[in-house]
């Protein structure tokens, strides 16, 4: 046996280490938590200061006794289980069942499963430190005390298997607020006026900006004609031309939240997987013996901080510098951190800038290497310097009404050259050049355009969008992201369609209960303090005990109001229309995991379903008979095919159109990239211009 036995989370992290510690040392897995609250009961007295009682979780009882027998053989046993509060209360579950004393150096912490980084962090073992694990059983013990409430409480006035959480409540509260904004929103016409100029055959646009020096708004077609009739012509005297060099710096590197939504936009990752990719990378690939064989390619992936070493830092400054010269080395500015950041370890970075991902293109996978490609890219870019853009902005008039035209073009690529953050709803960016435009000079233009247009209501919330506003509003930490959003979708309370949240009805009516009940649960600033004061316990300001008893003592109140007075909500199943072939009975609408589903009435006795199918209006080229509609494959992607299956089989990813190809009389579709979107056939080489 080992002198040294090291506790882990996961298999693949063990093997990774026992690799760099060598032969004294035995690295077992612990699969993550070894107790935890039982799910039968509530398992905390409020009685008794809130006292948890801990049980070993079903089916560890076997890693447990090997854990343990494993533990008496060895000289010492480190407890290395991942460097948050949930790896400290892992850590310190394990100390109890193991009997090993938590203020003796037991506790081995690192930010990246590299040998330096594993071989340093056993030079400082310390002791398990009782605050993280406060702050941990804090926010689980607080989790339980509202989500075994207010569950029984739901599934006994609205329909089993419902639930409530502090954060997720939130959430979905934010979603239903957006959707009613959108649905009450009025629009509000305003104009535009566009003129095209031409200067030495050279084109470019203006906009009309206001008349005698000051800024006009446009709010209808009068005061429209009003500046059209105010003009003498086409031709516009150049009165100010103003040039300047505008710095962009680049973003900084991920954060947890920052991750999800940058993947969710570039990649097309939902939240869970984004972070289950993560994971992989942070506990080690194989790249194979004379690569190094298992390596963690990445820092700690739950993290709010954006931080980085000085070691990662200087490697990137010289990679930076031998590949792109060294005007391209950034000048490492301090980066100031969110509110409410913990700064607990590094931002996501490589852990080495040297691991090139094209290098490692054959061994990952494809979502491996492309979630690798982003955080590589995205942290160089940050160490790299400003790009310098050359901008211009020309004032031009005619009879005292002012157009504007404005241009700018990369002069320095700088960070650019790697790397350009996206940004939700963002326009395409490109360079708009102007002509060399002089004060005094005279030019024509060629048209003059008004514009009707009216304004539009907020956009419903991405993955993305809601995660960057939960981290806003400091709702929940970068561990509880990707799981809430994943709950309030299994739970049925939200669906997504074309990547947006809509709330269901299930949804509305819980929290409408909420909201009359328990309004502090869906209170966002409520919320916002409540992570507040769990952060405070972390830092040791404030006894956990004290947090949650302030909370309890109104809630038991709400609790017990709740109890008596909340009324039963009935919620009936929708006719689909329908009569279920097999037995006769009426169909009905049903809510699943994945949103609204056809089903027969008379279940259990018969459990018929359909899938909504959704026409798009065309009619099948292949079999003539039947519709195009939508569906789903069983990864959730969207792809067309005819009604008629499994007698037709006709399918297609991209949406087929109405129109013949005018080339060859057949099948065009929709074919959508990140760039643009193209009308192409199936059969012949005929692509539609997306202009027409």
């Amino acid at each position: 046996m080992s002198e040294y036995l090291v506790i882990v989370e996961s298999p693949a992290k063990a093997k990774t280490i026992e690799r760099y510690l060598g032969k004294k040392y035995t690295v077992k897995a612990s699969m993550g938590h070894v107790r935890d609250l039982p799910k039968s009961q509530m398992a905390v007295d409020t009685e008794n200061n809130y006292q948890p009682k801990y049980i070993t979780i079903r089916g560890k009882g076997s890693i447990l006794k090997d854990l343990k027998s494993s533990a008496k053989k060895a000289k010492k046993v480190y407890l290395a289980a991942d460097p948050d509060r949930e790896g400290e209360a892992i850590a310190w579950h394990l100390a109890h069942a193991l009997k090993i004393d938590e203020d003796s150096d037991c506790r081995v912490v690192f930010n990246e499963i590299t040998k330096d980084a594993i071989k340093e962090s056993f030079k400082h073992p310390r002791p398990i430190n009782m605050d993280l694990v406060d702050a941990q059983q804090a926010r689980r013990i607080l989790d339980r005390l509202v989500g075994y409430n207010i569950s029984p409480l739901l599934w006994k006035k609205v329909k089993k298997g419902l639930s409530a959480g502090r954060v997720q409540s939130v959430a979905l509260k934010m979603i239903i607020d957006r959707e009613n904004e959108i649905k009450n929103f009025k629009p509000e016409e305003y104009w535009s006026i566009t003129a095209d100029f031409e200067k030495d055959k050279e084109a470019f646009e203006g906009k009309f900006y206001g008349i005698n020096g000051k800024k006009k708004e446009l709010a209808n077609e009068s005061d429209v004609n009003h500046v059209l009739n105010q003009l003498e012509g086409k031709k516009f005297t150049i009165s100010k031309v103003n040039k300047r060099e505008r710095r962009r710096n680049p973003a900084k590197p991920f954060t947890t939240s920052s991750l999800q939504q940058e993947a969710a936009r570039k990649l097309n990752f939902r939240a869970k997987k984004t972070m289950m990719i993560a994971q992989q990378l942070y506990e080690g690939i194989d790249l194979g013996k004379k690569t190094g064989g298992i390596t963690g390619l990445i820092t700690y992936m739950r993290t709010d901080s954006t931080r980085v070493s000085n070691v990662a830092v200087q490697e990137a400054n010289e990679y930076i510098n031998n590949t792109f010269g060294s005007n391209y080395v950034g000048n490492n500015r301090k980066t100031s951190q969110s509110k409410g950041a913990q700064d607990a370890h590094e931002a996501i970075r490589p852990t080495s800038i040297m691991r090139h991902p094209d290098t490692l293109k054959d061994i990952l996978s494809r979502d491996q290497y492309r979630l690798y490609k982003l955080i590589w890219e995205r942290f160089l870019a940050s160490q790299m310097s400003p790009a310098v853009l050359d901008t211009m902005t020309v004032h031009m008039l005619n009879n005292n009404v002012e157009f504007r035209a404005s241009g700018s073009k990369v002069k320095f690529p700088g960070f650019m050259k790697v790397y350009i953050e996206s940004k939700d709803d963002q326009k395409k960016e490109e360079n708009k050049f102007l002509p060399d435009l002089e004060e005094g000079m005279v030019i024509d233009a060629k048209d003059i355009t008004p514009n009707q247009h009216f304004t539009q209501p907020p956009p419903r919330y991405t993955e993305a969008r809601l995660v960057r506003t939960m981290e806003e509003k400091g709702i929940g930490r970068p561990s509880t992201y990707a799981p809430t959003l994943d709950t309030i979708q299994k739970r049925g309370y939200v669906t997504i369609d074309q990547r947006r949240f809509f709330p269901t009805e299930l949804g509305e009516i819980v929290v409408d209960l909420l909201k009359e009940f328990f309004p502090e649960i869906i209170d966002v600033d409520f919320t916002a303090k409540m992570e507040t004061d769990l952060d405070s316990i972390e830092e040791g300001k404030h006894h956990w005990v004290d947090i949650i008893d302030d909370f309890y003592k109104d809630f038991e109140k709400r609790l017990k109001v709740a109890e008596n007075e909340m009324a039963k909500v009935e919620i009936k199943d929708e006719p689909a229309g329908i009569d279920c072939e097999k037995c006769g009975h009426a169909m009905v609408y049903k809510m699943g995991r994945y949103g609204k589903f056809i089903a027969c009435s008379n279940f259990p006795e018969c459990r018929n379903t359909k899938p909504i199918l959704k026409k798009i209006g065309v009619k099948c080229p292949k079999c003539q008979k039947g519709d195009i509609v939508e569906r789903r494959s069983k990864k959730r992607r969207l792809f067309y095919g005819c009604d008629q299956f499994p007698e037709c089989d006709f399918v297609s990813w991209d949406k087929p159109i109405v129109r013949s190809c005018p080339k060859c009389d057949n099948l065009l579709v929709e074919k959508r990239t990140k760039k643009q979107t193209q009308i192409k056939c199936t059969s012949c080489d005929y692509i539609e211009d997306p202009e027409n």
